[in-house]
């Protein structure tokens, strides 16, 4: 199974925009599929990731929040078993 990236975010999140940004970036250059979830939309979103968006999750495990690390995350997902990693 090829890895999927999650990103868990909100409207008017700046550090949600960053994280897209990389998420994005590295989910083109390694032919992975990726999401983006509105934790507003999930009552039960919102009330577990509220103080930690952008949240990251690969294969729906929590990978990181806050910030998107780039390194760690190509690392993460080679690790998961993406396709041109």
């Amino acid at each position: 199974m090829d890895p999927v990236i999650t990103l868990l975010g909100k409207p008017g999140c700046h550090l949600c925009d960053d994280a897209r940004e990389v998420i994005a970036r590295v989910a083109a250059d390694l032919g992975v599929r990726w999401e983006e979830r509105d934790i507003t939309r999930s009552e039960a979103d919102t009330r577990e990731y509220w103080e930690h968006i952008p949240v990251t999750l690969i294969n729906g495990v929590q990978h990181d929040f806050w910030r998107v690390d780039e390194t760690r995350l190509r690392k993460a997902l080679k690790d998961a078993g993406a396709a041109r990693a």
